[in-house]
């Protein structure tokens, strides 16, 4: 009965303002116990208008009050946003072709440090005669044989190893024309750490010659689908200074800003690692690649994190709704995630948006008819934005004659409003 007091009230207050405006006698009022009795059928008021128009009249009204709300604070046209309040355009990390991150391989039998090779040797073809000397190359690239001595071969092909052992052997005077094979056993392999935003996060041995970006991706089942495109990788530098737990190790999730920088070391190594910033994007499309890891290599792929943005006003199911981590949101979008209009007539759309130099909040105006007709206009949304389908004089209009429609229908007999 409160609610239907104040309505009428409401009403009746507003028909004696116009009345009086007029110069009009004030009509006698209704009570809310009056609304419940039955009405004779509408007559022609004071003025010449039955109850109902006189009704729609007040509408029309409140409806002129209501247009002339205006937005407060600094508002812009969609057309006439300023570049720093355009939002950034994501990338899908997932959609970068990886393969294009190889880099031109070198000889898969090039001998290197850690390499374990097999050498044999013999005076004849006879291969009772031979002699089979397995021998590691250490970190300076010197291989160690049995009775010829230290050889470097770090850098070289096996076929340029073998002419290295045969010119030692004929020079030591050891053999006249020896024939020499030199086999790889076992190539050293590196220790990766790939952490962040991949399917398989772990620690992998990876073969020398794969010990690259692609190569670590690949190991830890590439790209997950929270990843972004921006990667770090730490190389490994021997150094003389004392060392310092590393950041990278210890923290997963964190990436430092874009550009080269040097950081201590952990693990109780006298190292420093190399920060490395990669883009994929950038380095996918410049055809780069490469960028080499060293043993104890640490890489580290950017974590997106979901953000929200909030739909509210004429829509069906106004809420907080989460950004896609990898994808771009358009007006349409959200609106259309929020259910759509409720009412159908509504166009009116403002977003609401941190300005990032300022940081106040700015209205950015534009439609649901012009985002349908012209891209610009379906702008594409920043986390964190705030989309509200607003209301206008015409959805003003209609909700206050469907208000009005349900209380002259439950208050008047079936018969008087026909």
């Amino acid at each position: 009965m409160g609610h239907r007091t104040g309505r009428v009230d409401l009403l009746n207050d507003g028909l004696d303002s116009l009345s009086q405006q007029k110069g009009m006698p004030v009509g006698p009022q209704r009570t809310a116990d009056s609304w419940d009795q039955p009405r004779p059928a509408p007559a022609a008021s004071a003025w010449g208008l039955c109850p109902i128009a006189r009704l729609s009249v007040v509408a029309i009204g409140l409806v002129a009050v209501l247009s002339g709300c205006r937005s407060t604070g600094v508002s812009y046209n969609y057309d006439e946003l300023p570049s720093r309040l355009f939002a950034q355009r994501r990338s899908n990390a997932r959609t970068v072709d990886l393969s294009k991150l190889s880099r031109a391989q070198g000889p898969s039998n090039r001998v290197a440090a850690g390499d374990v090779v097999e050498v044999t040797i013999a005076a004849t073809l006879d291969e009772d005669d031979a002699v089979v000397v397995p021998t590691r190359i250490n970190e300076q690239g010197i291989a160690q044989l049995p009775l010829i001595g230290p050889l470097a071969v770090g850098g070289l092909e096996l076929e340029a190893v073998e002419a290295v052992i045969a010119a030692a052997c004929v020079d030591r005077g050891l053999y006249r024309s020896p024939h020499v094979t030199v086999t790889m056993k076992s190539q050293r392999t590196n220790r990766i750490t790939v952490v962040g935003a991949v399917e398989e996060p772990g620690t992998y041995e990876i073969p020398r010659s794969q010990s690259d970006l692609l190569g670590a991706l690949v190991a830890a089942g590439s790209l997950s689908k929270e990843a972004g495109t921006n990667v770090e990788i730490r190389n490994p530098v021997s150094v003389s200074e004392p060392s310092e737990p590393d950041p990278i190790a210890g923290s997963p999730e964190s990436v430092n800003a874009v550009g080269h920088e040097v950081q201590r070391a952990s693990r109780g190594a006298n190292r420093v690692f190399q920060s490395i910033q990669v883009d994929l994007i950038s380095a996918t499309q410049g055809g780069g690649g490469g960028f080499q890891l060293e043993d104890g290599s640490v890489v580290n792929v950017e974590r997106r994190e979901s953000e929200p943005i909030h739909v509210r006003g004429l829509v069906r199911k106004p809420d907080r709704y989460e950004y896609p981590v990898s994808e771009n949101m358009h007006v349409l979008d959200a609106i259309s995630l929020a259910g759509g209009e409720s009412m159908t007539v509504a166009n009116k759309v403002y977003i609401i948006r941190r300005d990032p130099e300022s940081n106040e909040l700015v209205v950015i105006k534009t439609s649901l008819g012009k985002a349908k007709r012209d891209s610009r206009a379906n702008l594409v949304l920043a986390p964190g934005d705030i989309v509200s389908l607003e209301s206008t004089p015409m959805t003003a209009l209609l909700e206050t004659l469907s208000i009005i429609r349900f209380g002259i229908g439950a208050s008047l007999p079936i018969n008087t409003l026909y």
